[in-house]
């Protein structure tokens, strides 16, 4: 897999989103309770755009009029038919058996950690101020 820097941390706000073009697909990223999540843009079920997806928590009966809320933003609900997915590994909540969302691992650096490579060049001081995004495809 191919790593892509997609963006500063600052520039996708907490509980919001934004698309990318990576390798001819849209991946959306997520920014969701401190953590980053990508997937592929598209509901598998007639591929509504997921960016326009509500981030929902899982709701769960373990008995008639009890309701436990978790993993509290971490599910997402298709703005065309409320089909839901966890974002963790884009598996369906409505059949996990057939359905599922592409999901990209996620990783965030620093901008020093960037820098390194195995070229030899004249250096110059640089102040690294931010952490970016980056996605593997």
């Amino acid at each position: 897999m191919a790593r892509h820097i997609v963006a500063r941390t600052s520039e996708i706000p907490a509980g919001g989103n934004k698309v990318f073009g990576l390798e001819g697909r849209d991946i959306v990223v997520f920014h969701v309770n401190g953590e980053f999540f990508a997937l592929l843009n598209r509901c598998p079920h007639e591929g509504a755009p997921l960016e326009k997806a509500a981030c929902v928590a899982r709701l769960t009966s373990p008995e008639p009029g009890i309701y436990q809320r978790d993993r509290v933003g971490e599910m997402l609900r298709c703005p065309w038919h409320g089909w839901e997915f966890a974002m963790r590994n884009g598996q369906s909540w409505f059949d996990p058996k057939r359905f599922r969302i592409r999901s990209y691992p996620v990783a965030v650096e620093s901008g020093a950690e960037l820098q390194k490579g195995p070229y030899v060049a004249e250096t110059f001081p640089v102040h690294i101020e931010d952490n970016y995004v980056i996605v593997e495809v």
